[in-house]
């Protein structure tokens, strides 16, 4: 993934970029495509890729999360974290956009726009739940954001989302219900579950890409590992992404396909809610003067959400083909295309809001 400086004309930045990153809207449209037509086309897939599964989701989409994540981690900085966990302003903004402002966001959106389908409400505020630690890093990195604190952000989200994932959701689709009068749900989740969802999608990528930075920096110093190294596996991250993006629509083609306007009915609170968290939160940053790249790092990570972990809640709890499950899905049916259109909306930000900021080394 490029290093753009945010001081150069629109024309220059995208000459700078690679093919894969200047052509990646056309990239995940095409996926998303591929994705469904082979789940439409091919009989059996959805069951041949499902087949085997870890903690709740397809081990090809494991597979793909952890391809996508693991350059982007090992381009994290590692003895600059201390820079982030001192600056307590991103650490509690995020704190409070992610765990206090998007679920009760969410909560919202789902009862104003599915008051008469509980099933996809439920579906969606299980979305609205579960924090982003996954595809946040590659938007994050597209973005020009800080690499160390998305690092740390993503960090932090995943250790209040084992502590506060299950609490959250007895209170929001149990108890405030209750208090305002309105039907409410019952979530059964297991803390353990959570746990090994972020063991393996953010623990593994982690571990890999600290490790490759360590011992790439001890063998050969900094100079070759981010000039000689970095650039030779970066690719493999958005490769990640795409198959991921493939395979996830091919395991869901039918479902996505076979419903249209149940579909646009859950993705109409969805594009609202990540206009509302994504600017929301870039315009805090911008306020407490956190500067351009960790403006942009704290507006990713509260908008984006762990689509495999609701997924994975949503039919563990109600069933593969339950209509909370189809809420999931549709999770990153628009959470893809949205964000990635984020991505250039958060280019031209820096550029008009943060003039003469300094791009990523």
């Amino acid at each position: 993934m490029s290093a753009v400086a945010p001081v150069h004309t629109a024309p220059a930045v995208v000459a700078r970029l690679s093919p894969l990153d200047r052509f990646l809207p056309l990239w995940i449209g095409l996926a998303m495509a591929a994705g469904l037509l082979l789940g439409r086309l091919v009989p059996g897939l959805d069951a041949a890729l499902d087949a085997v599964t870890i903690g709740g989701i397809s081990l090809p989409i494991t597979l793909g999360l952890l391809a996508m994540m693991y350059p982007v981690l090992a381009r994290v900085r590692y003895d600059r974290l201390d820079t982030v966990t001192g600056d307590r302003r991103l650490l509690v903004s995020s704190l409070v956009l992610n765990w206090v402002v998007g679920p009760a966001v969410m909560f919202a959106l789902a009862w104003i726009f599915l008051a008469d389908q509980p099933a996809y409400r439920t579906g969606l505020i299980i979305v609205g739940l579960a924090r982003c630690i996954a595809m946040v890093i590659v938007w994050n990195d597209l973005a020009e954001g800080d690499r160390e604190a998305a690092a740390v952000l993503v960090a932090l989200n995943s250790v209040f989302q084992i502590l506060a994932f299950g609490l959250l959701g007895w209170f929001y689709l149990t108890v405030l219900p209750g208090w305002l009068g309105l039907p409410g749900a019952a979530l059964a989740v297991s803390g353990w579950d959570i746990a090994g969802n972020v063991l393996i999608f953010l623990g593994i990528p982690l571990v890999a890409g600290y490790l490759t930075r360590r011992l790439g920096e001890r063998a050969r110093g900094r100079a070759w590992y981010e000039a000689r190294l970095l650039p030779r596996i970066g690719p493999v991250a958005l490769y990640g992404l795409l198959f991921t993006i493939v395979v996830l629509f091919a395991l869901q083609g039918d479902a996505i396909t076979a419903r249209p306007l149940d579909v646009a009915r859950i993705a109409l609170p969805l594009l609202v809610y990540f206009a509302l968290l994504w600017t929301g939160s870039y315009l805090l940053g911008r306020v407490l003067g956190l500067g351009q790249p960790r403006t942009t790092t704290l507006a990713f990570t509260a908008a984006g959400n762990n689509f495999e972990l609701a997924i994975a809640v949503a039919i563990g709890t109600f069933g593969v083909t339950s209509g909370q499950a189809l809420a999931g899905v549709v999770g990153p049916l628009i959470e893809v295309p949205v964000l990635v259109g984020l991505v250039y909306v958060s280019r031209w930000a820096g550029r008009r809001f943060f003039p003469g900021a300094a791009g990523h080394p």
